[in-house]
């Protein structure tokens, strides 16, 4: 059975992550974060899944969300309580065991490590972890295929194979999805 991780892409980030946080912690995201946070409560609940060097973490705790931050990385994780002291767990994406608790997922640039044989399994543990009005950001670099570029997995979709994955949740979950 294939893993459903990919662990090169976790020792990445742990080795590299200081450099990871100088070339993230200051990019401008706020024409993603206002689309999103639209779909969400004041205050509500915010699963930032693959949290990273905390970026966004910091932003929507600054924004008064209730905020929990994942990573696998136990750097990244450890940035991201340096800049926010905020709840961060270290776990996989398929560790993830939260049932109707969150508002929104944001999920940038951090889904495009699962490798595609693993993607619907933890696609389906997110929507298991949103409330029933829910939303997830999620974005992946353009493309048709899965490959690795300088030691990391990298799981490309367009705009077909994209749909294709999210037809096959369909026939379990009602949802909505920006394409």
């Amino acid at each position: 059975m294939p893993q459903p991780f990919d662990q090169a892409s976790i020792n990445y980030y742990d080795e590299n992550s200081r450099a990871f946080v100088v070339d993230t912690s200051q990019v401008d995201m706020g024409h993603l974060y206002e689309p999103f946070l639209s779909c969400i409560p004041k205050g509500g609940r915010i699963l930032d899944l693959g949290c990273g060097s905390g970026r966004d973490t910091k932003y929507f705790i600054d924004k008064s969300y209730d905020v929990v931050a994942i990573d696998a990385s136990q750097k990244m994780v450890e940035a991201t309580k340096r800049l926010t002291n905020a709840n961060v767990l270290q776990l996989r994406f398929d560790q993830i065991n939260f049932e109707n608790e969150f508002d929104g997922i944001w999920a940038c640039a951090s889904l495009l490590h699962v490798p595609e044989t693993a993607l619907k399994n933890v696609l389906g543990l997110c929507l298991q972890a949103l409330r029933p009005t829910g939303v997830i950001y999620a974005s992946f670099k353009y493309g048709s295929a899965q490959r690795f570029e300088r030691g990391r997995l990298f799981t490309d979709f367009n705009e077909q194979r994209l749909s294709a994955l999210i037809a096959t949740l369909r026939s379990s979950l009602t949802f909505s999805y920006w394409v």
